[in-house]
């Protein structure tokens, strides 16, 4: 009987579920300044993809090599985008459209600390801000899930088990 290999979308759809979640969360319960929920959700997506790879490993009974790992993970990574991607655009533009508030209100006060800024710097600042959040926060959201899941890609492929040996010659 050949392993049922779970599919990198059915990852993808799982993990994007969880970071959904947790941006609800955060939003819900007006968490935004407590930057460590940031890492925590960076941490269980590298550790989801880590754990992607590790899973398609043996699921493949080992007989993988790096990479068919990373490009697993990859296309984790990819699903992921799309999904997170889709969900930025939602929420800023239908589902929470004060979100462009707080984040404005949040980065004005981070700007008032700096003895550098002026009144009118910050309001051009805010301005600016409000005209380009969609495209900063679509852009961020790609980039960001994009590194993000190269490292947890490259991480996967490393510690996955395999059977074969790239350093053996097969070639005669």
């Amino acid at each position: 009987m050949e392993n049922k290999i779970t599919s990198h979308i059915v990852k993808g759809i799982i993990l994007s579920a969880i970071s959904i979640v947790f941006a609800i969360v955060v939003y819900t319960f007006n968490l935004y300044e407590m930057s460590v929920l940031s890492y925590i959700n960076y941490a269980l997506f590298i550790g989801g993809l880590i754990y992607g790879g590790i899973l398609f490993s043996n699921e493949n009974s080992n007989n993988v090599t790096f990479g068919n790992v990373f490009a697993h993970g990859f296309k984790t990574t990819a699903v992921v985008i799309v999904i997170t991607a889709l969900y930025t655009y939602l929420s800023v533009e239908f589902l929470f459209p004060d979100m462009v508030d707080k984040a404005i209100l949040i980065s004005k006060k981070e700007m008032l600390k700096n003895p550098k800024m002026t009144a009118e710097m910050i309001d051009q600042s805010t301005a600016m801000v409000k005209k380009y959040f969609i495209p900063f926060a679509l852009g961020g959201t790609i980039i960001g899930t994009g590194f993000l899941g190269l490292i947890g890609s490259l991480i996967g492929a490393a510690v996955a088990k395999k059977n074969t040996n790239p350093f053996e010659n097969t070639a005669v």
